[in-house]
C-alpha cells in the first residue's frame, strides 16, 4: 500500500484518476464513474472539515468495532455508503474528475491539510488513519472502474 502524503505514490493515484473516461464501466456496484468521482470527492472533503455527516450513535459504535479490519484490509465490493456521500443523477465527468484529482494531491502537503480527527463513523482518527483510509477507499474505487 501506498501513502496518501508520499508524492511519488499520490501521484501513482492521480495518474489513475486521471486515465478515467466518461465511457469507464464499473466492474460492481451501481455508481456511474461521474458519480464515483463526486463520492471520492466529498470523502476527501470530510478529512479536510469542508464536508459534515451526520453522526448516528449505533453506526459509530459498528465504525469502531471493524475500524483495524477495514483499514488494514482491500474495501469489499457493494459495501454499504454514507448518504452524505451518495451521488445520485448525472455530472460534468471532467469537472467531477478534476476535482477529485486536485483535492487529492492536497495531501502531498502534509498532514496540516486534514482537519477531522474524529470521523462520525470511525471515531477517532489519527494520520496513519486518514493515510490507510483515503488510499484504501480511492484504490478500492479505481479499481472498481478498472484503473
Amino acid at each position: 500500500m501506498g501513502s496518501i502524503y508520499d508524492k511519488a505514490d499520490n501521484e501513482d493515484i492521480i495518474a489513475r484518476i486521471n486515465s478515467l473516461t466518461p465511457d469507464s464501466k464499473a466492474l460492481w456496484g451501481k455508481m456511474t464513474v461521474d458519480q464515483m468521482c463526486k463520492h471520492c470527492n466529498a470523502a476527501i472533503q470530510v478529512a479536510f472539515g469542508t464536508k459534515e455527516m451526520k453522526k448516528y450513535f449505533l453506526l459509530r459504535i459498528l465504525g469502531r468495532l471493524i475500524k483495524n479490519k477495514a483499514f488494514n484490509n482491500d474495501f469489499g465490493k457493494n459495501s454499504p455508503t454514507a448518504k452524505e456521500l451518495k451521488f445520485e443523477g448525472s455530472y460534468d465527468f471532467e469537472s467531477s474528475r478534476k476535482e477529485f484529482a486536485e483535492n487529492f494531491s492536497q495531501f502531498t502537503k502534509g498532514t496540516q491539510v486534514i482537519k477531522l480527527m474524529d470521523h462520525p463513523f470511525w471515531g477517532k482518527m489519527t494520520y496513519e488513519d486518514w493515510d490507510k483510509l483515503m488510499w484504501r477507499h480511492t484504490d478500492h474505487h479505481l479499481r472498481q472502474f478498472g484503473v
